[in-house]
């Protein structure tokens, strides 16, 4: 009896799990994102009862991205308190002179220098008298949150902790994030840059979740919410709250887990998910059944070193705004109307044209559909904003709709190739997995365009990362940077570091694991990065070496094979059972009629005449050649000519050309 909750920009999906059969729902977004959760379990539930509430967010996100996070002050060695500003020194765009790194969310002001010494081997000395005089200086600045962060408090936590029971005392109630407690490992900017964004989001995150919480409650859901993390797993509610820069990722990470499983389902080996949705498209590399997951990545500009899957997002979605540059140029996004107004055809007092806007006129989506089962679509407005938009370019309403298409395809085309070209994965050898409420409409176009395998459109595509979150187990992430060479007690630390995570796994979720395992960070001696494998306790140094060169020849194009390696950081991932597994699906049956009749849609070629179907009514085996448009209550899929797609048992449609 479970139900998963993902917020996105525009609409809020729902999976509800009751033991024998999945229901799914869709409805808009909330301003605040609690509201639209209570409502739309409501709707979805009937008002039956719920075990377990899953939350996939954006509330983390949305406060960087807006730069509505708290107020914080940083503590740091002496001397180091401008590393937020002045960073590694690169440009965050090579060729981009326009381009500049983004404010620090700490301004100088409120960094505070630590007069402490401590180093990688031990702890050298801390004047404990000078504690009091720090943290009354901290308390000068009326911070709402404090990060603390020491040269080497991933080697020495007990600096750390003793400056945060300082800052407790003189700051009673402001929450203090230690970087030993959010990230242990080296690299002094990187992990101070993550303990800022986590103490910046705290306050944020903490009230968000009070609120969820106290809502769920009085609607009879499980108060005690579930919240998705950014590395694929799930947290308990205070964990999110102390922790809220693990789940920046939060939305993204369901759809990826929900389709690694429909990828081992299939028997796919190399998966790229596709995630359009009304206000971003979020794509993922999934090899072997397992996401690619990165542990460091760069949000809005701010580096986060906690393990993430390893997304890649762009503003491209189902409200992505047409509008045109300084130079005369059409442009579509990443500005979105999102939920309120919307995109003109919502008729809620929006008037720019979106990327709905032109599927709507172009007739990819029928005048007579109800978006997400709820939403009825004006053509009326939709083709006055497309005009308005045309009129300066001396397009027509028709013209700027195919215009607005082509430039969307194009940004999600390129952020396909990030994910796999520019890292080395051939896309030829991938089926692209598409989801979300416009995933269908452009996945065939984005696969062709790549030359990809082919497309999945699984069932449930519109509610698909909500219905991951029910696949999702729940998970901690444990980090810890060693140093070792080759001889050194690798086994020791692994094992060690293992049973860690297994004490917090059993603390947070009230029973162990069901797997841990370890993942090293790699390099050669004398390089600046490393390349993370998988490694099992007891294989010792030659496996680990082995695993190491074919990762970085896969990676690089190359691999040095007599050269000595060295193991920086060692992690541990301990998970648990999800909700439901992939199996656990009833088989799939049609029902009702599947033939819908025709309409016509412009194409780039000219006008074509393509037949409608209704998704549910097409059997297993069923098959259908586009031109032609798929309709379902939450989605909407569309095949171009020469396109055809076929029902597989699992209900998901594999289209191939």
């Amino acid at each position: 009896m479970t139900l998963g909750v993902d917020v996105g920009g525009t609409f809020t999906d729902l999976a509800w799990w009751d033991g024998a059969q999945l229901h799914v729902g869709k409805t808009s977004s909330t301003p605040d994102q609690s509201e639209g959760v209570v409502a739309g379990a409501r709707d979805v539930t009937g008002g039956r009862q719920v075990a377990a509430l899953l939350h996939g967010t954006t509330v983390a996100t949305n406060a960087l991205l807006e730069h509505n996070g708290a107020r914080v002050a940083l503590v740091t060695t002496e001397g180091f308190s401008d590393v937020m500003e002045i960073g590694r020194q690169d440009r965050p765009s090579l060729y981009d002179s326009f381009v500049d790194r983004p404010d620090p969310l700490v301004p100088a002001e409120r960094r505070f220098g630590a007069r402490e010494r401590s180093s990688l081997t031990g702890t050298y000395g801390f004047p404990p008298t000078r504690l009091e005089e720090l943290a009354t200086a901290v308390a000068a600045t009326a911070p709402e949150a404090v990060a603390v962060s020491l040269l080497y408090g991933f080697a020495s936590p007990d600096h750390e902790a003793a400056i945060r029971d300082a800052i407790a005392a003189a700051l009673p109630g402001i929450p203090v994030s230690r970087s030993s407690e959010v990230v242990g490992e080296l690299r002094e900017y990187e992990r101070t840059s993550t303990t800022v964004l986590n103490a910046y989001l705290t306050p944020v995150m903490a009230s968000y979740l009070q609120r969820l919480s106290e809502r769920a409650h009085r609607a009879g859901l499980p108060e005690d919410v579930l919240v998705m993390r950014s590395s694929g797993g799930l947290m308990d509610i205070a964990a999110a709250g102390r922790l809220p820069a693990a789940a920046l990722l939060s939305g993204p990470a369901g759809g990826v887990v929900a389709s690694a499983a429909l990828g081992r389902a299939m028997g796919y080996g190399r998966l790229v998910s596709f995630d359009m949705g009304g206000t971003s498209t979020d794509v993922c590399r999934i090899e072997g059944g397992r996401p690619e997951v990165s542990y460091e990545r760069a949000i809005a500009g701010y580096p986060c070193r906690l393990p993430s899957v390893a997304v890649h997002t762009v503003g491209a979605g189902g409200g992505s705004v047409g509008w045109i540059d300084s130079g005369g140029a059409l442009r579509v996004g990443p500005r979105s109307s999102g939920a309120r107004p919307g995109p003109a055809c919502y008729d809620r007092g929006g008037d720019e044209a979106a990327v709905t806007d032109a599927n709507l006129s172009l007739g990819r989506l029928g005048p007579e559909a109800l978006l997400a089962g709820s939403v009825p679509l004006r053509l009326e407005r939709a083709t006055a904003a497309l005009r308005r938009l045309g009129a300066s370019l001396d397009l027509t309403a028709e013209q700027a709709a195919l215009g607005i298409v082509e430039i969307v395809e194009a940004h999600m085309t390129r952020a396909i190739r990030a994910v796999s070209v520019e890292e080395g994965a051939d896309p030829r050898d991938a089926m692209l997995v598409a989801f979300g409420g416009a995933g269908g409409l452009h996945a065939t176009a984005l696969a062709r365009n790549l030359e990809m395998a082919g497309v999945v459109i699984p069932p449930f595509a519109g509610v698909f990362s909500a219905f991951g979150l029910l696949l999702s187990p729940s998970r901690h992430d444990l980090a810890r940077s060693v140093l070792l060479r080759d001889g050194e007690h690798l086994d020791v630390h692994a094992i060690a570091l293992g049973m860690e995570a297994t004490r917090t796994f059993r603390a947070q979720a009230g029973r162990a694991p069901t797997s841990v395992e370890i993942v090293a960070d790699v390099r050669y001696l004398g390089q600046a990065h490393e390349t993370s494998v998988h490694y099992r306790p007891g294989k010792g140094w030659s496996v680990l070496t082995a695993s190491f060169h074919a990762a970085h020849l896969q990676r690089n194009g190359f691999a040095r094979l007599g050269d000595p390696i060295e193991v920086v950081t060692l992690r541990a991932e301990a998970v648990g059972d999800p909700a439901m597994i992939w199996d656990d699906l009833s088989v799939f049956r049609s029902a009702g009629e599947s033939a819908r009749g025709s309409r016509e849609i412009l194409t780039a070629d000219g006008p074509v005449r393509a037949t409608v179907w209704w998704r549910a009514g097409l059997p297993v085996g069923g098959e259908v050649v586009g031109p032609a448009v798929i309709e379902e209550r939450e989605a909407t899929s569309y095949l171009g000519p020469g396109e055809r797609a076929v029902v597989a048992e699992s209900g998901a449609l594999e289209v191939s050309w």
